[in-house]
């Protein structure tokens, strides 16, 4: 006789399921209903489809949007292997294979760390039990067609990036101060304010011949790096220039017009807000301060053109060197840096006898103040440079006003959304961050007000053109060291050419008028 049993049935072990959601980019996120809402969406009903064997999705959301495959660099997939590793997960659901890695390696140690804690791995569109070494096959090979995928991706990318910059075009990245993005294709437009700016920060670097100082005075006057919004709405750049960013605009060949890939230069489509001369002096000099790190190294043996004097054919600098004959006696010379560092061959100059590319250079100052016409031709030449000296000031004056314009009027803004006792909102924090630039820029108003009213209405030619006439019975008067320091505030550069045998002079554009009023107030002493 048969008994009927009452005993139910086992329950079915609770299978605790994550669902692992990844978007590449950040396009689309902030929409209500976006990528990442969809995978989790498909992972849930597909944990619902399975229920009967007791699986349930928890709560906990693991999503990286805006990460790539490509890694394990990703915040949401870190806390899923602490939860796995703290024993809180069953199974990871996922919506496809490369949403979890695009990396045979890093999929390879992934699921080893799965394996480990008995977690199983599931894809709702690919069909697969990782119990089985056939499962394990083809999820092999689809990982594989998967990173092939992303390598050829980014093999096209680099291809498209790289056949863009050779036809001078934008191909994207962080704008640049002095440029805009035109709205209407991937150009760069001219931001004539910031321009100004970008010319002053040359400027400021060939005057003070190194990083740091430059870096003190732009923080003086309050002038940070680019600010701009993102599509998303948020703004960025902004920030104090420091050593680096400085060093990045000054050697950025997208100032002269010309784009840059790798090691190439091509010309560009956008226009240049540096003329090509004064970026290769620039280039020169960083190049020069790269081995002394921009201080002014000690002029032990009193060389006249330390630091002035350039190699033309290769527009390196030339630096004063010596070596010993016999007896102890000092042989004096200007060497290439070209031919220091390549050698001999690859420069036509090579080196100079100091003594004589000096007697030169004197030879050719005392000339200028014994010739009528050379004295009118070098005066005027500085009043031009005196002229374009206040051109920039006036130019950096507008920029100043139009900004403390901007600023003023967003401070008027801010200041009505402030509420009494909020210390902490967006909007104090910006009316500190305005505050400080609106200081800043006043500071600088009165200094280019003041370097202003100092150029006054220009060279006295009167005066100057005495001072060159002195010059040579004055020369001859002067210690050793105050002889260079003459030399240095007459002289802006030399370059000399060796294959032709041929020096030019450039001179300061304020150095005739300050050796002029050094001569007047000397001559004042004397007669006291």
């Amino acid at each position: 006789m048969k008994t009927k049993s009452n005993s139910a049935p086992a329950p079915t072990a609770t299978v605790r399921c994550a669902v692992y959601c990844r978007k590449s980019t950040e396009e689309g996120l902030d929409r209500e209903f976006n990528s990442l809402d969809a995978q989790r969406e498909a992972g849930e009903a597909y944990i619902g489809s399975q229920r009967h064997e007791g699986w349930t999705c928890l709560p906990e959301r693991y999503d990286d949007g805006g990460f790539t495959g490509g890694n394990l660099e990703r915040p949401a997939l870190k806390r899923l292997l602490a939860d796995v590793e703290a024993g809180k997960i069953d199974c990871i659901v996922v919506y496809k294979v490369d949403r979890l890695s695009r990396s045979l390696l890093d999929f390879a140690r992934l699921i080893g760390t799965f394996d480990e804690h008995q977690v199983a791995f599931v894809s709702v569109t690919q069909q697969f039990n990782t119990a089985t070494s056939m499962g394990r096959l083809v999820l092999n090979v689809l990982l594989s067609f998967a990173q092939f995928e992303r390598e050829i991706i980014s093999e096209r990318t680099r291809d498209k990036i790289a056949a863009t910059r050779r036809k001078g075009k934008w191909s994207g990245g962080v704008p640049l101060l002095g440029y805009d993005l035109d709205p209407s294709g991937p150009r760069l437009l001219v931001n004539e304010d910031e321009a100004v700016r970008v010319r002053a920060i040359v400027a400021l670097y060939l005057e003070h011949k190194g990083l740091v100082p430059v870096v003190q005075e732009l923080g003086r006057r309050g002038w940070v790096n680019k600010r701009w919004t993102t599509r998303a709405g948020r703004e960025r750049g902004g920030k104090p220039f420091t050593k680096t960013s400085l060093h990045k605009l000054l050697t950025n060949p997208a100032y002269t017009g010309r784009v840059r890939y790798k090691g190439e230069i091509h010309p560009g489509e956008h226009a240049a807000i540096i003329d090509t001369a004064t970026w290769q002096k620039v280039q020169s000099l960083l190049a020069h301060n790269g081995r002394t790190g921009g201080a002014m190294v000690r002029n032990r043996f009193g060389a006249l053109l330390k630091g002035l004097l350039r190699c033309a054919p290769c527009g390196c600098a030339m630096t004063p060197t010596h070596t010993m004959r016999k007896g102890g006696r000092r042989y004096f010379y200007y060497v290439c840096m070209q031919a220091q560092k390549r050698g001999w061959q690859s420069c036509p100059s090579k080196s100079v006898p100091a003594g004589e590319i000096e007697r030169l250079v004197l030879e050719h100052v005392r000339r200028v103040g014994q010739d009528p016409s050379l004295i009118r031709d070098v005066l005027a030449e500085a009043q031009r440079q005196t002229q374009e000296r206040k051109e920039q000031l006036q130019a950096e004056r507008r920029s100043l006003e139009n900004e403390l314009a901007r600023w003023d009027a967003e401070v008027r803004q801010l200041v009505d959304q402030v509420r009494p006792g909020d210390v902490r909102s967006a909007a104090v924090t910006r009316l500190a961050e305005l505050q400080q630039r609106i200081t800043g820029a006043e500071s600088r108003m009165r200094d280019v007000c003041g370097e202003q009213e100092t150029l006054g209405p220009g060279l006295d030619q009167g005066r100057a053109a005495q001072a060159l006439t002195k010059f040579d019975p004055v020369w001859e008067t002067l210690a050793p060291r105050e002889q260079v320091r003459v030399v240095q505030l007459l002289i802006e550069g030399v370059d000399y050419d060796g294959p032709a045998g041929k020096i030019a002079i450039r001179f300061h554009a304020a150095g005739i008028q300050n050796l002029a009023e050094e001569l007047a107030g000397g001559k004042k002493g004397e007669s006291a």
